[in-house]
Parts: C-alpha cells; structure tokens; sequence
C-alpha cells in the first residue's frame, strides 16, 4: 500500500516533525488537531466551545484535503485539559457529528500545546 502525506493550507501546517493526516490505503489518520487559526497560527479567542469549533473545522480541513469527510469518521479521540469542560466541548462535538457519531475516547490531559484546552485526532475511511 502507498502511504500519502496529506497536507493543506485550510488547517493550520504541523508545528513540529509530523503530517497533517497520512492516508494508506482506503484510510486516513490525522494528527490531532488543536484550535490554531490556520491564518495567524494563534489559538483562537474565547473559551472551550470557540477553541473545540475551531478544531473540528481544522479535523474538518485535513479531512477533506484527503478524500474524506467528518461523515466517513470511525474513531475520534479528544483530549481536554479541564473534564469539568465536558459538556461544552461535548454541545460542539455533536454539532459536527450529528446523529451517527464515530466511536470516540475523551482523556483528560494536564496540558496541550500552545496552551489549547481541547484537541482532536480522529481515523476515518477514504474512498
């Protein structure tokens, strides 16, 4: 199976040594996705549910850019600096995923770059 780099300037570019999303075969994995304002490389203003939109719209970017959609999502993975956050973050999550959501894990965290409260990694097919 080929393995493809997936990069696009409608996410903001990796901060470090890593893809956006790679996809092999008939599937995508990005890497997570925090809430930095694909312009201006700055964490967007507000609190968790700016921050969890943001971050879901940059997931939303990488995922189109390869070949897929939030639609063809199986599993998400987000992480949370403050659990007590939950509900908030969790509002926003359902507005991207709607009635059919991917399996997904939510761990708590100490800390995340750039200081961001909320991010989100997710594996998703690719046609």
């Amino acid at each position: 199976m080929k393995r493809e780099i997936i990069h696009t300037d409608a996410a903001p570019a990796a901060v470090g040594p890593y893809s956006q999303a790679i996809r092999l075969g008939s599937m995508v994995y990005s890497s997570g996705q925090i809430p930095l304002d694909p312009e201006s490389g700055q964490i967007v203003a507000g609190g968790i549910k700016e921050q969890a939109e943001r971050a879901l719209k940059n997931l939303s970017e990488v995922l189109q850019a390869s070949g897929s959609s939030m639609e063809q999502v199986v599993k998400v993975t987000c992480f949370i600096t403050d659990m007590s956050m939950f509900g908030a973050m969790n509002a926003v999550y359902a507005e991207f995923f709607g009635a059919n959501p991917p399996a997904r894990s939510c761990i708590g965290v100490a800390s995340l770059p750039k200081g961001a409260l909320v991010e989100f990694e997710a594996v998703a097919a690719s046609e």
